[in-house]
């Protein structure tokens, strides 16, 4: 939800925005049971900052995943999965899932998680990154929406791999995952959709924009007919750092911090290769202007309770971790902050 809003109540910000969409037999009218509502034709702390964009920006080249089974084809059960930073206080997920349950009942929500950062971009951008590949095909719905209501697009495209479907904000958000599968071939603005619900409110784009879209394009409506067409080219990309080894040292920074407080880095397979470093070797790492040491271990019970230790985590990149501790706490890491790591 883009500054804390509230639904239908005065004197409150409004509430959040996330998408539904609807069948492709409901292009216009009012569905059954909706009422009025009808279907129309570097400072900030870890895991807090928005991400900046950019046209074009360096990435982090995590090792690919292995092809799923079921990844190449659609399922005879539509699949939307569902990200935000929605929470799970509030009425807010609910809401999309029963707006979801109406317009395309046969569909199956899988909730990856409502527990982003409120407005952090960055992290809802490689959590849904680091997600999809393990999901089936189908409608990937994304909301962490800061500028809801604002001069930002609302969006849906389809991917040149595996012609997944995306709908969110057009503000980084869906740029990492879009990438994994073969980039964003099809896009649509979705501001003025035939799928979503009237009257749009101008803080919750989840229900009356967002969700009805997803449905829709869960029960088979077109892409090129839930929107204005858009050149792909011209969607936003989300910036990220770059790691690099220069004299001997890997100059990596901090990018996001999981609720362990381990922190994961801009460094990959080919970084390490670069950098020479193995399995058990011993490190110095330089933050600022402390100086720890760790050791770059397999996993966390290699070193001892308290240690910091450098390990490749599950999306296979570099990250940084203190065994029982919170590695972005202790040692006070920053949004893109660079570490520079030596061997011992």
């Amino acid at each position: 939800m883009g500054g804390s809003p509230s639904v239908g109540m005065p004197g409150m910000a409004s509430s959040p925005r996330a998408g539904a969409s609807s069948p492709s037999g409901s292009a216009s009218g009012t569905p059954r049971g909706w009422g009025s509502w009808s279907s129309s034709s570097a400072g900030m702390p870890l895991g807090t900052g928005s991400g900046s964009l950019s046209r074009s920006r360096s990435r982090i080249m995590a090792t690919p995943y292995p092809a799923r089974p079921d990844s190449t084809r659609r399922l005879s059960v539509p699949t939307i999965t569902f990200l935000s930073d929605y929470g799970t206080s509030d009425e807010f997920v609910g809401v999309c899932h029963g707006v979801i349950a109406r317009l395309c009942p046969a569909a199956r929500v899988i909730d990856l998680t409502h527990g982003i950062g409120r407005h952090d971009v960055r992290s809802g951008a490689l959590a849904l990154r680091a997600a999809l590949p393990f999901m089936p095909a189908g409608v990937h719905l994304a909301i962490v929406d800061p500028e809801v209501g604002a001069q930002r697009r609302a969006v849906a495209l389809r991917t040149g791999e595996e012609e997944r479907l995306l709908v969110g904000p057009d503000n980084g958000l869906l740029d990492l995952a879009a990438e994994r599968f073969g980039g964003a071939v099809e896009a649509v603005d979705i501001a003025h959709s035939r799928h979503r619900l009237e009257p749009v409110s101008a803080t919750f784009h989840g229900r009356d924009l967002f969700a009805p879209v997803a449905a829709s394009l869960a029960a088979g409506a077109p892409l090129a007919e839930a929107g204005d067409p858009l050149d792909p080219a011209d969607l936003a990309r989300l910036e990220l750092p770059s790691a690099h080894v220069e004299n001997g040292t890997l100059v990596t920074h901090a990018v996001h911090s999981d609720r362990y407080g381990n922190v994961e880095l801009d460094a990959d397979h080919r970084h390490l290769s670069d950098f020479g470093l193995k399995l058990g070797m011993e490190v110095e790492l330089e933050i600022g202007d402390r100086r720890v040491r760790g050791r770059y271990a397999r996993t966390f019970a290699e070193v001892p309770a308290g240690a910091v230790l450098l390990y490749e985590d599950a999306q296979h990149v570099l990250a940084l971790a203190i065994n029982r501790g919170s590695a972005a706490r202790e040692l006070g890491l920053a949004s893109d902050q660079e570490l520079r790591v030596r061997k011992r």
